[in-house]
C-alpha cells in the first residue's frame, strides 16, 4: 500500500515491482533552489534518476515565486544566491500558513557547525553540506517524505 503524506490510499502492491511502479507513478515534486548551472543539472539529475518530478528556482526570490504557483513536497535549498539568501527563504517557507509543512533540506558549500546550527534555526529539517554522497541527499528526502 502507497499513502501520501495527507494519509490518502494510492495503490495497493503486494508486488515490489508493482509497488516500485506505483511510486514512480505518484511521484512527489521536489523544487531545487540553486544559482549554480553545473550544481543545478547534479542534483536536479539525481533527484530525476530517483523519480522525483523537479522544478528549478535559480534564486530566493524566484522560489518564493513557485511556491505560491505550485505546491511542492519538498525543497532543497542553498543558501548562498543572489537576490534573496537561503536562510530568508527557509524562515519566509516556514513561517507562510500555506508552506510550513514543506520539508526544507539546506544543501550547501557552508559546512561549518555554526552553519548547520543556523539552518536548522531557520526552520530547515535538515542540511546536507556540499560535496556530499547523492544517497545522502536522496536518504534524506525519502525519510522527509515519509513522515
Amino acid at each position: 500500500m502507497i499513502e501520501n503524506k495527507s494519509g490518502r490510499i494510492r495503490q495497493f502492491a503486494s508486488d515490489p515491482d508493482l509497488q516500485r511502479q506505483a511510486e514512480r507513478t505518484f511521484m512527489n515534486a521536489v523544487l531545487l533552489v540553486e544559482d549554480s548551472s553545473s550544481q543545478r543539472e547534479m542534483i536536479s539529475g539525481i533527484l530525476k534518476d530517483h523519480g522525483w518530478k523537479v522544478m528549478i528556482a535559480c534564486d530566493g526570490v524566484e522560489a518564493l515565486e513557485q511556491l505560491q504557483k505550485f505546491s511542492p513536497d519538498l525543497v532543497v535549498l542553498d543558501i548562498v544566491m543572489p537576490r534573496m539568501n537561503g536562510y530568508e527563504v527557509c524562515r519566509r517557507i516556514k513561517s507562510d500558513p500555506k508552506t510550513k509543512n514543506v520539508p526544507v533540506i539546506m544543501c550547501s558549500s557552508k559546512g561549518e557547525e555554526f552553519d548547520r546550527f543556523w539552518g536548522m534555526r531557520q526552520g530547515a529539517d535538515a542540511y546536507i553540506a556540499k560535496p556530499f554522497q547523492p544517497m545522502e541527499l536522496v536518504g534524506t528526502i525519502k525519510q522527509l517524505l515519509r513522515n
